[in-house]
């Protein structure tokens, strides 16, 4: 590792102070997974056992998206292994598995005042401080990007001290001894890798790991739907039986369940009045335990805790409550009168704004849920000043610090167990019921399983924020689109995000910041993928009372549907046909044209003529070289029972890709959750509370409900690049382009048809 005197500085500005040896040079962290009985392990990453099966630590949170799968895919590859005596351990927090490519993108939540000095993921300030704050989240689809090449390191290596251990006993060059299928093989001479794992440790790793010149992949050309399988998900089996084992679904001895009620969302909330013996008579019921603004009830199950807590009904006190009424009225004054900072700019847009050919449109976003089915739950133990739990955590080691902060102790003492999440949607970068589950767990002295209610997850799982919108675009005297400003008012979500991640801010202390800062990340997406010469993206923050958080898709979600809507809109006043008049403007992206080209085939593109009910949209992630980017045609139509969807066809490229068939889960699964986002999603507030309190009152897609979906694959040299979040992008505005062609009618506001 070269260290020269721009990382001392860089580490000095950062660190506040002067390095010492150790924080620069190379460092040795030990295993916290060790192996288990009749195993070797080969380095941190990965351990084979006697029967040849290979367990690989994944530090990623599988939550449904094929993380696990993925992940020890690259190493099944490299290593030569047998996919189906390959296994996955989900790794816990530790200085071996950092993020850094996730921590150099949210530098500006750890590090705001140096973010510029840790942008590049392999620079060395953000790997230093993901692996000393032992950074391993999983959000942003970082999980190839960080972890795909020490895999493959560590599996190549692995790899050669298996070759040496079999020539060792056959007298022959390791470099002519090959592992594939599980097996090391030479000529006439074959043993199973479990067979030698032990002497493999005992030899020299090589230096540099010899990887193959080609990482995992896989053809989409050649896998179509229903094509068989060479790397089937890992988590199958066990999901389809009900053998995995969820944070609801852990058993401890003498364990007991809490139920619990949260105070309604505003500054300052605070439990106030409540009746402690109203719950007295009811069976299995045991105590209450208050916390600073909710109230737990603890039972022999869970139901008798929920009851417990309907009888009590505590009181909450704390004003200026979130009320939508009041948000929308913020955001509207924001809008018109609030200072703008701008987030992108190009040309004057404003000069050439000024004419009588600006279209200037409004729009506004309600606040949206991510309503995953599974709804938030911890296990905890407190025992001898220690915590043991076991929880979902998209960020793991932020949970533990949260926990131990709360609890007052070392997080040394804070012991993490991950468990898979039943659906995560960035709702479980947050630990608030993990934080609850453990104060909860000491007072009582009892393990404890917590478990929020449906209408609790509602309550207390802060939403995507609302947004306010203004669009203005004038096209030149061949149609293209010339000049372009968009300024929209919302909060600061990711800095108050970040601030009650990395800084364990109070969520109202957070919240209230969020009308003081610009926040480019609350805006991303917002650049259109068009060559527009005149451009600005201008953020006006504002807060609204109500916290703000994390939905998949975040906020390309709704900047997407700004963008593509008002092309189509544009399209329709110049009558154009909305895909060539797309393409048009496309000629700087070719790989974003192809998907456009490509999904006009599939889906039999017929112009989007008035009353089709067909509409297009596409949408980029990342830059033309190593993002990603989508193009979606869509069939849907207005009835007396609500919107309808009758088919999504989609082609997306998303450079090399390791999994065929999780990619294309992701892209149907992303387009469905879309849906959700575009249809319903959005609760409504007053004194708040949501004004919706189940699943069955938002406007979710029911399965019956789904629309045809077809996705096509575009193979490419590319990097490789996460497929979650584009369908969710894209769903939104194709539906709403396709409506304008079913009805006539543009709707500008999400959800779709809530004008009404």
């Amino acid at each position: 590792m070269d260290i020269d005197r721009r990382k001392l500085l860089i580490g000095a500005a950062a660190g506040g102070g002067l390095l010492v040896a150790w924080q620069v040079l190379p460092r040795h962290y030990p295993d916290p997974l060790l192996p288990g009985p009749g195993e070797t392990a080969l380095g941190p990453w990965l351990r084979i056992g006697k029967d040849g099966t290979v367990t690989v630590s994944v530090p990623q949170l599988e939550m449904g998206q094929g993380v696990q799968t993925v992940l020890a895919q690259v190493v099944a590859v490299e290593l030569g292994a047998d996919w189906r005596k390959v296994a996955v351990q989900p790794a816990p927090p530790s200085e071996l598995w950092p993020n850094p490519v996730l921590a150099a993108d949210w530098a500006d939540l750890w590090m705001p005042a140096f973010a510029g000095l840790a942008r590049r993921a392999d620079g060395w300030l953000p790997r230093h401080w993901a692996e000393t704050h032992r950074f391993n989240a999983t959000a942003e689809g970082t999980a190839l990007a960080a972890y795909e090449q020490p895999l493959r390191e560590a599996a190549a290596t692995a790899r050669a001290l298996l070759a040496k251990a079999a020539a060792a006993r056959w007298d022959v060059p390791f470099e002519q001894c090959e592992v594939k299928g599980g097996f090391v093989s030479n000529g006439k001479h074959r043993l199973p890798i479990g067979d030698i794992a032990d002497e493999a440790a005992d030899q020299r790793p090589p230096s540099p790991p010899p990887v193959f010149p080609q990482p995992a992949f896989e053809n989409p050309a050649a896998l179509p739907p229903g094509a068989p399988l060479a790397f089937p998900r890992l988590d199958l089996a066990a999901k389809a039986t009900g053998s995995a084992v969820f944070a609801g679904d852990v058993r401890l001895p003498d364990m007991v369940h809490a139920a619990i009620r949260h105070a309604p969302l505003g500054a300052e909330p605070a439990l106030g009045h409540y009746d402690p013996h109203a719950a007295n008579g009811v069976p299995g019921f045991l105590r209450l335990v208050p916390g600073p603004d909710w109230l737990a009830a603890v039972a022999t199950d869970w139901w008798a805790a929920e009851r417990a807590l309907g009888l009590i009904a505590p009181k909450f006190a704390g004003h200026s409550r979130a009320d939508s009424l009041k948000i929308d009225a913020a955001l509207d004054k924001a809008l018109r009168s609030g200072e703008g900072h701008p987030i992108a700019t190009a040309g004057d847009a404003d000069a050439a704004l000024h004419s009588p050919a600006t279209v200037t449109l409004r729009y506004d976003v309600a606040p949206a849920l991510a309503c995953g089915i599974e709804t938030a739950a911890a296990t905890a133990r407190w025992r001898d000043g220690r915590l043991e739990l076991w929880v979902a955590a998209q960020a793991p080691e932020q949970a533990r610090r949260a926990v131990a902060a709360a609890l007052g102790i070392p997080v040394h003492a804070v012991i993490l167990y991950p468990v898979p999440a039943g659906g995560g949607f960035d709702a479980r970068l947050e630990a608030d019921h993990a934080v609850e589950a453990a104060l909860i767990a000491r007072a009582v002295g009892k393990p404890v399983q917590l478990t929020w209610s449906r209408w609790q997850e509602m309550l207390a799982t802060r939403p995507r924020p609302p947004v306010a919108a203004q669009l203005q675009a004038r096209t030149d005297s061949a149609g293209m689109i010339a000049a372009w400003k968009l300024r929209a008012a919302l909060p600061a979500a990711s800095l108050e995000f970040g601030a009650r991640l990395f800084d364990g801010a109070r969520p109202c202390d957070a919240a209230a910041q969020a009308g003081r800062h610009a926040d480019p990340r609350a805006l991303a997406g917002a650049v259109p993928p068009y060559a527009i010469p005149a451009l600005t993206v201008e953020h006006v923050p504002v807060a609204t009372g109500l916290p703000a958080g994390r939905v998949r898709g975040n906020a390309h979600a709704y900047t997407a549907f700004f963008t593509e809507t008002m092309v189509d809109e544009l399209a329709a006043r110049l009558q154009r046909e909305p895909l060539s008049y797309r393409i048009a403007m496309l000629g700087h992206d070719p790989r974003l044209v192809q998907c456009l080209q490509r999904v006009s085939a599939l889906a039999g593109w017929n112009g989007g003529r008035d009353g089709s009910g067909q509409g297009v949209a596409c949408h980029r992630i990342g830059t033309v070289g190593e993002g990603g980017c989508i193009a979606a045609v869509a069939i849907a139509r207005r009835d007396e029972g609500g919107v309808r969807v009758d088919k999504v066809s989609a082609v997306a490229d998303l450079g090399r890709i390791v999994n065929v068939d999780i990619v294309r889960q992701q892209i149907e699964g992303g387009l469905v959750f879309g849906i959700g986002l575009a249809l319903g999603c959005a609760p409504g507030y007053a004194q708040g509370l949501p004004l919706t309190g189940s699943l069955g009152a938002m406007a979710l897609p029911l399965l019956a409900d789904c629309p045809e979906i077809e996705v096509e694959l575009v193979p490419s040299d590319a990097p490789a690049f996460d497929a979650g979040e584009l369908g969710v992008a894209v769903a939104a505005p194709v539906i709403a382009n396709a409506l304008a062609s079913a009805t006539g009618l543009r709707f500008r506001r999400l959800p779709l048809v809530s004008e009404d």
